[in-house]
């Protein structure tokens, strides 16, 4: 789907620099300081419109949340929610996740969120989906040991995919699965999660986390 051009957007995201951050490799192991205190910091990759990350930041003062977005069309639309609240715990970086590497230190990182990524179906796009391992080999270096990585898609064969890659790897332990997990009760829907809920798709989840260096499993 092509996404739309908001003649805005760039010009409102450096307006709002502190807000959003096109750069974020400077703030590479001191995202604490940008928000002015030590609690965990949890990301979502791939945040979208943002609702999900806001919800989630209201319902978690003690928690920092960043939501990383490639397109600035996307996350002018998460910066404009966040403008009318009073949160201080949401920041937003705009950028490719590929190089998310760069953008933390070792162990920054306490949770990864992968909310209804872009499945890549063809199997010469497999390097694109965000549980390939090579995108798993960068969470396991900003991820702190015995933390979390939470998956939902409704699509299957990305859940079935990412199940393989994340249970192939040694260093994580998949704590639990759900073929159905809109409704479970902890459950936080995202804006595309309502959007597929309503057109009657499951909700497919799991829940790995990260083997610590001693490697006990965690859970």
């Amino acid at each position: 789907m092509r996404l739309r051009k908001i003649g805005y957007a760039k010009d409102l995201i450096q307006m709002h620099s502190n807000l959003v951050f096109t750069e974020p490799e400077i703030y590479k192991g001191i995202w604490n300081q940008v928000f002015k205190n030590d609690n965990p910091i949890y990301i979502e990759i791939g945040c979208g419109k943002g609702q999900f990350i806001i919800d989630l930041a209201q319902k978690y003062p003690n928690i920092n949340f960043i939501g990383i977005e490639k397109f600035d069309s996307v996350v002018i639309r998460g910066l404009e929610k966040l403008l009318v609240t009073t949160l201080t715990n949401v920041r937003f970086i705009q950028h490719d996740a590929i190089h998310i590497e760069n953008f933390f230190v070792p162990n920054e990182v306490s949770r990864i969120y992968l909310n209804f990524s872009d499945p890549w179906p063809k199997r010469r796009q497999a390097k694109r989906r965000l549980t390939h391992p090579i995108f798993i080999s960068k969470y396991k270096v900003i991820l702190k040991n015995s933390k979390s990585i939470l998956f939902k898609t409704d699509n299957f064969g990305l859940f079935e995919y990412s199940m393989m890659m994340l249970n192939d790897d040694s260093q994580i332990l998949i704590n639990a699965i759900s073929l159905d997990y809109h409704t479970e009760k902890d459950n936080i829907p995202t804006e595309f999660e309502l959007k597929f809920v309503s057109e009657g798709k499951s909700i497919f989840y799991i829940h790995a986390s990260l083997i610590g260096e001693n490697n006990e499993k965690y859970i």
